[in-house]
Order: C-alpha cells, then structure tokens, then sequence
C-alpha cells in the first residue's frame, strides 16, 4: 500500500489540513517536464515496499525498473547518470521542502494542519544502512561507512580522525548560530541538564471525608466497596480546598459503577451544555451535562480516555496546577485497553488514581468470560510507578485514598499511580480497628483473631471480596474441627513484595551486618499453623510472598477463564469459597494442621473393618470443564459415607454420617443431588456424584 495516501485521506476527512512532503527538489526538474503525466502516474502505481527496494539498489536498477518500462519516462532521465538517480530524495530529507511545508502549516488559519513526509529508513548512513530491515540489529559502523556518512552530511572531519577508535564530536563553533540557539535553549531550561521544575503548592482535604467510611456502615447495612469509594468521592468533591481538582474520568457508563449520584450536584462535563432532554429527566439521578461539569464521562473509550488521565496527572508541572484524577474502568478492561498508556504516564510523572471497578472473577456475576477480571491485578503489580491495592472494606479503601493523597500533593509530593481494585458485592462494612492503618498501606494486618478454646492453629490471608469466604471458613474451623484460625486482611501482596525485595537487596549489599527482616517475616514470626491465601483473582497474586512465608503456604485463586453463574456457583467453581476448598488445606488429620492440598481427612470408627482404596469418579475436578470431566482419586477409606461425595454436596454435618449412612464395600451407588436436598443443607443441585468402592486390586 501507500501510506501517505491513507493517512491523507484519513486527515482530510476529518477536516484537517494535509502538507505532503514526497519528492526532494531534484525532482522538480523531472516533473516540470512530465507534460504528459507520465511521471505522476508512475509514482502513483508505485507501493511503498517496491520504494523501499529502489533505494538499496543502484542507479541502473533504478533507470530499468523505475523509469525503464515506459520509453517516455526512459527519454526523461536520458541525460541523467546512474549517480544522479541515486541521488533522486525523498522529501522529508530536504530542508528547503521541509520548511516550506512547515511555513505552509504556519500560515494555514481555520483548520489544524498535518504535514506527512516521505523519508528513508537510516538515511545518511550509507548503503549498508538505509532502508535495510537489519538496521535494528547493526551496531557498529564501519570506517568506509562513516566517512560516507560525512560525506553525506558534509561535516568538517578527516579521514585521519575517523581511522582512530573513538571518531570524534563534531563542534559547530562556539561562534556559530547552531551554538547560540543551543545555548539559548539550555538556557531558558535552567542549563544542559534536564530537570524538572514544579512549582505547584501541596493539597490536602480542609474537612474530614473519610470519617463516613472509617466508622463502618453497621451489622444491618450492606455496602460494596464501590459504593464506598462514590460517598468518598463525592465528600473530596465537595472538599472547599481540593474539591474543583478532582476529575472523575469514567471511560464507560457512569450508572454501571454507581457514580450517577453525581450527576445532579458536580455536572457532566459538555463544552457546549445539554442540549436536549434526557429519558431519565424525571428522576432525581438524571443526566445532567453542563459546560462546567466537572465529571468526564466519555463512554466505552479505555484508550481514549486515557488522554485525559494522563493530561491531568501531569497539569502539575505543565500548568503549575496540581489535579487530583480518579480514572473509574471496567476492571477487566482498563489495562487490556490501556496498559501501554499507564507506562507512558509513568514516563511524564503522572500523579492520580485508577479504580478497577467491578473487579474480581467471581464476585461480578453473570457476565462471562469477557467481563470477570481475574488477573489486571497481578498486571498492575509489575507496573514500577504504580502501588496496587486490593481492600476488602470502606475504612482500608478511605486509609490508602488518604495515604495517596499525602504521598502524591504532600509537602514532599511522589510520582505514583494508586491502582485500587473495587467491588459492587454488597456486605455490612465493620468500623476501622486500632491501630491497622500502617498494615494497610504496608499491605497486610490481623483482621481477626482466632475463636478462643480450639485445639489447633491456621492462618487464613484474604484480600478483596474473598474475605467472605474467609471469616466463613474462620467459623466452620472452629465450630466443626476444632482449629482456630486468625484471618488476615492482605490489602497489597504487591507492596509486601517490595519491601521483601528492598530487605533482601540489602541484606546482600550488606553480609557483615546484621541481616535485617521484612514486614512480612516481621508480622508472621511466632505465629503458628499453616497459611492459607485467597483472593478473587489468579493465584499469582498472592504467590508473590511465597518464598519469604516462614510457614508452610498454600495459595487460591481464580485461574482460568471467567463463566456466567451466580457468585455461589463460580466460587465453588474455582474451589475459593470456604465449605470445598479450606479446610482440605488447613487439615490433614484430626490431631493436627497442615497446608498440604487434598490430604482429606478420614477418622476411622470404633466399628470400621479394614480400610479399602475409595475411586471416586465425580464433577469435582478442578479447571474449566469440572462439570464435563471425571476425576478419580483414590484415598484409604473405611465403609462409612463417601467423604469426597459429602464434600461436594456440602453437607452442614463433618461426615454426614447420619444424612447417608454407611456404604458397604464392593456397593456401587449413584446420587442425584434432588433427592439429597431435604437430607443434606446446601446441597448443590447442579452436581451429580457417582460413588464406587472396590477392593484393592480390583479393576477401576
């Protein structure tokens, strides 16, 4: 193809005006003569690659298969040599086209104007180097090769010099016009080396807007960690000293994150007003846009939008006017669409916040696998001016909104992202304990201590909406099996990571000293038991403080693809709710704790005979297709109730002894979950078990 033909055709419709820059002056004799046309139409049929391999070849092959075909165009360049045609530029490497061009843009009023010039790959540095695809990979110029390319640009250096192993830099004089512009430039920059300059005085909130979070909503109210963030939106907006400089971005619809509520009060950002009625203009949340609205709702744009986060961010230094963004996406969506963006942000010092709303696999229901977010969080955690949050409660979310704002508009403001994942999963909100603000912005603290009076000892680690399954899996431990279990809130793995990293950087730097601890090791020493974590998203997440854990570490997640179901169904799905996948991880045996996977318990009876091996063909193996595939697991049984059966059908009873009663060996028996459901609470209705026993050597 011919890319400046499409990149015109794309400008010009939209109204731009379009400069193009194609042939050099050596050209303009040539097409002076073409009365015929000839020449245009030539260089019209002529694609960019073909171009391309005109400019490695010599003249002949150019006077053959450029000019060659046609006997007009042959007659054209009769009395032109093969160096000549060599010689033919392109006219992006004219400085007599390209200011012209520029003065054409200049002069242009009424449109914005576009200048598209054609230009050489590696011009100037000699046929070894222009337009050959292998320039990447050419580091070294040759001694030929570099007096070509003096020759080329005419600079003032001998041969002699070039022969010696460093060649020399080419000095204009310090009484030349190349040298004063030069220094006039260092000089409006405050000197040759660059820095930047900021002159924008600290922010900070003048009312309290995060008391409403940090006292909780009460055991009766439930709130999601989405709804928590637009209240304490809403209470910065309104903030007499930062209020105008908080921008809502929000590249989707504003309603599906809740953010409708301010609407009515802060306005729609619309640079010539609403001028129509809206659908909802009955309803106190109705659309409202204003020409001083101050949220930028710009529809299903990541990339787009992403214009306007990084505008703002950076308004500090270009403006000297600290804006304080909050970029609201579509959790799955917003890296996938604008990942690349996020780093050139950090590349300007972009100061802000990003909300990954709707966040999490399995706790945004019925949207498939196109919408459940699993993984943006471990993406995030790889980006190095970014510091990623995953809270599981309004306070933890009010605690790092603050620790954000200190840190980027403080006294001593830092160039940092705050990427914050929030929930539209409704639960009560507890009021902030003591003393848990440092583990939040550290990344992990107790949430709960273990029930008193229990025999055993675990550790549970949650973040996010998997804090449910959590405190439910704290309980059925201590009510059903006699473990207690603290649970521990892991606000950021991301952050126990580094300051891992930072510690045991040092360490190394430093072998005759002391070796120093991390947070993490610093928290978990002296605490008992195995650990289990958990988050609504893939297993990498929490893996990230595996190596540093002093106790034994299980870790679950949600890896695979995202499905449509109900939270219940796709929690169980992805074995991350607390009746079928914690307590396997946290019990081995009835007398002690472990963190080894599928080691089921099975308590033999008084009246049990001789264990048997138990195959157990069902739909509870794990990955995407666990309802359509068989898993067989052999395990030393004794003849009583199917154990891995009355874990799948999540009877309410340990063993469920008394709900099915004992199997004999060598019986083959199959359930349908319906006429197990007056027997067995919760039992799931979409499962279908098939138990079969058989004695050692018998056939499978």
């Amino acid at each position: 193809g011919k890319v400046i033909q499409e990149l015109e055709g794309l400008f010009r419709g939209a109204g731009w005006n379009v400069v193009k820059v194609v042939w050099g002056r050596e050209w303009d004799d040539l097409l002076a003569r073409d009365v015929g046309g000839d020449l245009v139409a030539r260089v019209n049929a002529t694609v960019d690659g073909e171009y391309q391999k005109l400019r490695v070849e010599s003249g002949s092959y150019i006077r053959e298969h450029f000019f060659g075909p046609e006997p007009a165009l042959r007659d054209l360049v009769a009395d032109l040599g093969d160096d000549d045609l060599r010689r033919l530029r392109r006219g992006g490497h004219d400085p007599r086209k390209v200011h012209a061009a520029y003065r054409a843009a200049i002069d242009h009023r009424g449109a914005p104007t576009v200048i598209l010039a054609k230009t050489v790959k590696g011009w100037a540095l000699g046929p070894d180097f222009e337009a050959r695809n292998a320039t990447h990979q050419m580091k070294k110029m040759s001694e030929a090769e570099l007096r070509t390319f003096r020759d080329r640009l005419e600079l003032p250096i001998s041969d002699a010099a070039l022969a010696s192993d460093l060649p020399p830099y080419v000095h204009p004089g310090f009484d030349s016009e190349e040298y004063e512009y030069l220094m006039a430039c260092w000089r409006q920059l405050g000197g040759a080396l660059p820095r930047r300059l900021v002159h924008a005085r600290p922010l900070a909130p003048r009312a309290d807007p995060y008391s409403e979070l940090l006292t909780g909503s009460g055991e009766k109210v439930a709130v999601s960690t989405t709804s928590a963030f637009t209240r304490l939106l809403r209470n910065l907006m309104r903030d007499p000293e930062v209020g105008r400089r908080v921008v809502p971005i929000i590249p989707d619809e504003a309603r599906t994150f809740g953010i409708d509520a301010l609407f009515r009060q802060f306005g729609i950002y619309a640079p010539i007003g609403q001028r129509y009625e809206p659908v909802d203009a009955d309803l106190l949340l109705s659309y409202h846009e204003a020409t001083d609205g101050q949220v930028l709702e710009e529809g299903i744009t990541e990339a787009g939008s992403m214009a306007s986060l990084i505008a703002a961010p950076t308004a500090y230094v270009t403006w000297g006017q600290p804006m304080i963004p909050f970029f609201v996406f579509y959790s799955m969506f917003g890296l996938h669409r604008a990942g690349d963006l996020l780093w050139a942000m950090g590349d300007m010092r972009g100061r802000g916040f990003m909300l990954a709303a709707t966040a999490g696999r399995t706790t945004l229901q019925g949207e498939g696998l196109q919408h459940c977010d699993g993984h943006s969080l471990a993406w995030a955690s790889v980006v190095p001016h970014c510091r990623a949050y995953d809270p599981a409660f309004a306070y933890e979310l009010a605690v790092i909104v603050r620790d954000g704002l200190q840190r980027m508009y403080g006294d001593d403001p830092e160039d940092l992202v705050y990427y914050l994942t929030v929930y539209n999963e409704a639960y009560p909100m507890p009021p902030m304990p003591d003393g848990v603000e440092d583990g939040i912005i550290r990344g992990l603290y107790r949430f709960r201590t273990a029930p008193a009076g229990t025999t055993h000892t675990a550790q549970i680690v949650a973040s996010g909406s998997a804090m449910l399954a959590a405190l439910e899996a704290q309980r059925m431990l201590a009510d059903d099996h006699d473990v207690g279990a603290d649970v521990w809130s892991a606000t950021s793995f991301q952050q126990l990571r580094n300051d891992a990293l930072d510690v045991e950087r040092w360490n190394r730097l430093h072998p005759t000293e002391s070796p120093r601890r991390s947070y993490l090791e610093t928290v978990f020493a002296g605490v008992d038991g195995p650990v289990v974590a958990v988050t609504d998203f893939v297993k990498a997440v929490p893996e990230q403080i595996a190596r540093w854990m002093p106790q034994p570490f299980e870790v679950l997640g949600t890896d695979g693809f995202g499905l449509s179901d109900t939270r219940a169904e796709l929690r169980r799905h992805f074995e991350v709710d607390a009746p079928t996948s914690w307590w396997p991880r946290c019990m081995d045996s009835p007398s002690r704790a472990t963190s080894r996977p599928r080691r089921l318990p099975m308590p033999s009876p008084a009246t049990a005979s001789t264990p048997t091996p138990l195959i157990h063909d069902g739909c509870d193996a794990p990955g995407p297709s666990r309802k359509w595939r068989r898993q067989r697991a052999t395990v030393t049984a004794s003849p009583m109730s199917c154990w891995l059966c009355t874990r799948a059908t999540l009877s309410a009873s340990w063993w469920a002894r008394s709900a099915f009663g004992p199997i004999q060996p060598r019986s083959r028996v199959s359930w349908n979950s319906e006429s197990h459901r007056s027997k067995c609470a919760g039992v799931n209705a979409r499962l279908w078990c098939t138990c079969a026993w058989a004695r050692k050597g018998l056939p499978t």
